[in-house]
């Protein structure tokens, strides 16, 4: 069932870069570090990390037609399950699950997207394509 996983990884990945994989960030939460004006009043200035995703594909979403409400502009993003597994592994995560809810936004074109959901695509109970749905923030509507 391995053998199976890792060609399904191969065959997403191959497929990712053929149909014009491109690269994107995933903004995190990095360990605060004490600085002197922060430390004084008891608080850690918050950092963020931003590390690379890639292979990936995104596109926008068609908007469901509703004439009483506009929605927010929404993405698809097709996530190599390598990129995942390499980013779960080197920051210490649990799972793909914990990175993707603790991430702040997707930053494509150096626009940040919220994460509204993830899943996964799985052969064998291990995943190999991971797709994210994200939506612009208000300020950067396109």
């Amino acid at each position: 069932m391995a053998s199976m996983n890792a060609a399904a990884i191969r065959a997403a990945d191959t497929l990712l870069w053929g149909v014009g994989g491109t690269e994107v960030l995933l903004r995190a939460p990095a360990p605060a570090i004490p600085d002197d004006d922060g430390e004084q009043l008891g608080l850690s200035t918050p950092q963020f990390q931003d590390s690379p995703l890639s292979p990936v594909v995104y596109r926008r979403v068609r908007p469901k037609f509703s004439a009483v409400t506009s929605s927010p502009t929404q993405y698809e993003l097709l996530v190599s399950a390598t990129a995942v597994n390499a980013l779960v592994g080197s920051e210490a995560y649990d799972s793909a699950e914990t990175l993707f809810a603790t991430a702040f936004a997707v930053i494509i074109d150096s626009v940040p997207l919220e994460i509204v959901s993830a899943t996964a695509s799985e052969i064998g109970g291990a995943p190999y394509i991971y797709r994210l749905l994200l939506q612009a923030p208000l300020a950067f509507k396109t």
